[in-house]
């Protein structure tokens, strides 16, 4: 868990306490910059955001788990999600168990071209 108010995601990373954690968002980090090459990446609400015409996943570690915020796009992956503590645009995992990659990819090019889309419309 971050103790001080990180300016960017590296910064984010060197606070979080404990090493399988942080080895577990560092993981996450790469599968969304792979992803989203061109998403902006900030700190959001003190935590590792990343955007790409609007907000698409951020992720956090805290005392007992870690999680991804892909916003709404939770309930497109229920199936998926069954064993995952999920919560209307949470999903917490325990970093000893980091979500599939597959997964991960998945909902973040969902998040992505959803967000994507409704830019066209505008």
């Amino acid at each position: 868990m971050a103790t001080q108010h990180p300016e960017t995601v590296d910064d984010y990373l060197a606070q979080v306490a404990s090493e399988t954690a942080r080895q577990a968002l560092i993981r996450l980090r790469a599968i969304i910059r792979d992803e989203i090459p061109d998403a902006e990446e900030l700190i959001k609400y003190g935590i590792p955001s990343y955007k790409q015409a609007g907000y698409v996943v951020c992720f956090a570690a805290y005392k007992k788990h870690c999680s991804l915020f892909p916003g709404h796009t939770v309930r497109d992956f229920t199936e998926e999600l069954k064993g995952y503590k999920t919560s209307k645009g949470t999903i917490q995992f325990s970093p000893d168990s980091p979500l599939p990659e597959s997964l991960v990819r998945s909902i973040v090019r969902a998040r992505r071209d959803e967000n994507l889309a409704e830019s066209a419309k505008s």
